[in-house]
């Protein structure tokens, strides 16, 4: 099988976020054949439930290559033309990881170890597979992970603020509004506050960005709403303190605010000889903290087409992946 045929084999297995099993167990059988032929060990390293990272090591790591098994939806299976090979998480990620496997995979019949290959659960939700990772160290100095670059070393990338803002009002007949009281009217007005928002603006990174997501309420035309609810999405360019105290100032006087998920922005290692970018997605790396070692960001594939109908990834950004890996193993363990 080579990469292009174990890009579509990922691909083919649904693994949305929750249903990591069937992939991380067809990972689980795929590595044993490599660490049974160079002397490695992997674990499913237990998460929740049915659901579990998967760690190889080949000697005492270095040197970690790790990226998620979980995509968004809605599923659609792996298909290729001279150029791409297209399907659900065909960029994100699971190109990446069939170029992290060839990559090691070479560098070990080349007669070099101590790396390690790991793949965790969960990270276009809520990071969780990478929250466990992060306590539970195997040594390694250095984390490379993958996300769609196109190639190229990220100095850094966006966090993530996502928050939940619940209004609450009174039922009424919408013939007499005065007996009422609008949740939808309440929502909204804090909705327009935080548009008006100065956000954080990054040197590196950018600006913030703002995204309301979701929006959900009322009962009937004729009835004066009241509950109504949104989700709002910032990407954030630090921590994402002043921004969250910004949001509470706001809107607290008409709308609940509640937090679902903070993830700091990070500015990232850069190596020589490599060309180098700048993300504004957000990532797993913020919640492997240093467990797994000074992290750096790099994969095939654009974010531009990936969670799209469109998701596809360009066959030669897979081949050359496999040796810009091998390249930063070899210069990050020589180091």
């Amino acid at each position: 099988m080579n990469a292009f045929e174990l890009t579509r084999a990922l691909v083919d297995v649904e693994s949305i976020t929750e249903n990591e099993e069937a992939i991380g167990n067809l990972l689980f059988t795929k590595l044993s054949e490599l660490a049974a032929r160079h002397a490695g060990r992997v674990e499913r390293m237990p998460v929740e439930g049915r659901r579990f990272n998967v760690l190889a090591a080949f000697g005492d790591p270095i040197v970690t290559l790790s990226t998620h098994m979980d995509t968004v939806p809605p599923f659609f299976p792996s298909r290729e033309d001279d150029q791409y090979i297209w399907g659900r998480g065909a960029c994100d990620t699971k190109g990446i990881i069939a170029s992290m496997i060839f990559a090691v995979r070479e560098l070990l019949q080349a007669g070099r170890n101590n790396m390690a290959l790991l793949f965790v659960v969960g990270e276009e939700r809520n990071s969780t597979g990478a929250v466990v990772a992060g306590q539970q160290s195997r040594g390694s100095k250095f984390l490379i992970n993958g996300e769609p670059t196109e190639n190229k070393l990220a100095l850094g990338s966006k966090g993530a603020l996502r928050l939940e803002f619940t209004a609450s009002g009174k039922m009424a007949h919408s013939a007499y509004p005065e007996l009422g009281e609008s949740a939808i009217e309440k929502l909204l007005d804090a909705l327009d506050l935080v548009r008006r928002l100065p956000l954080p603006n990054d040197k590196i990174l950018g600006p913030s960005t703002l995204n309301i997501a979701t929006i959900a309420g009322g009962r009937a035309p004729n009835v004066i709403p009241d509950h109504a609810q949104a989700e709002i999405f910032i990407r954030l360019v630090d921590d994402g303190t002043s921004t969250r105290e910004a949001v509470t100032r706001a809107v607290q006087s008409k709308v609940e605010v509640k937090e679902l998920l903070r993830t700091p922005a990070v500015h990232l290692g850069a190596l020589d000889g490599f060309e180098t970018t700048v993300v504004a997605y957000t990532t797993d790396i913020p919640w492997f903290g240093d467990a797994w070692g000074k992290p750096y960001l790099l994969g095939p594939g654009s974010i531009h087409v990936a969670h799209t109908s469109e998701e596809r990834i360009p066959k030669r950004q897979i081949q050359e992946a496999i040796q810009i890996y091998k390249r930063m193993i070899q210069q990050l363990t020589n180091s």
